[in-house]
């Protein structure tokens, strides 16, 4: 756990304080959860903040990139974390707000050799690629691996178009897919769609856990 240092508080205090506007009853169950979250940029930088926020208690991060000048438009790392692997910069930056989680780090890219072995301990898996071929290979492997496990994915969020356009959809019985399903990312990516898109996925990543899917 994360060093905690708060003048006037107990460990316990500051974790039950910080739970304690939660929607009631959630916080177990989220805490016994375990997502990976494929992708740490735009998307899964964003999801990843508000799981860990959430209380969801385990999740893997996996990328093999490193932190660029032009990820800080819409990602969320620092100035002071540019060249960082964007997995260890954002393990870094969630522990800040919240030191009770466990977050588990890979820096390797996905392919269909190496699904099994990087998202078999999942409860959830969450594709936030902004590479297409990266997507079907994730897509793939994880329908013929993991057909029962979750998969929550991002298709179209870039540009500075309606946020409305943005939403949920069960693609199958275990897939479900963030976006408006039109916008390319040769639009250019903004902040403001790019957090909604992400707000999404992890809004139906914390009901597929609690078990109250309602799209």
């Amino acid at each position: 756990m994360h060093k905690i240092n708060i003048d006037g508080y107990s460990v316990q205090e500051v974790y039950e304080d910080m739970k304690q506007r939660n929607v009631p009853g959630t916080s177990e169950k989220l805490a016994q959860a375990h997502v990976t979250i494929a992708g740490t940029g735009g998307l899964g930088s964003n999801i990843a903040i508000t799981l860990a926020r959430s209380g969801v208690g385990h999740l893997t991060l996996i990328d093999f990139d490193a932190v660029e000048l032009s990820n800080l438009n819409r990602q969320q790392f620092k100035l002071s974390q540019i060249n960082v692997p964007k997995v260890i910069a954002l393990k870094q930056n969630i522990l800040e707000f919240n030191p009770f989680i466990t977050i588990s780090t890979i820096q390797e890219r996905v392919t269909s050799q190496n699904v099994e072995a990087l998202f078999g301990d999942s409860d959830i898996i969450c594709e936030a690629f902004d590479d297409p071929h990266s997507k079907a290979v994730l897509l793939g492997s994880s329908r013929e691996i993991f057909p029962n496990k979750p998969l929550v994915m991002g298709n179209g969020l870039a540009g500075i178009h309606s946020p409305n356009n943005i939403k949920t959809r069960q693609q199958s019985e275990n897939v479900y897919i963030c976006g408006d399903n039109i916008s390319a990312g040769v639009e250019g990516l903004m902040a403001p769609r790019v957090l909604v898109c992400a707000g999404h996925q992890a809004n139906v990543i914390l009901q597929l856990i609690l078990g109250k899917v309602a799209l």
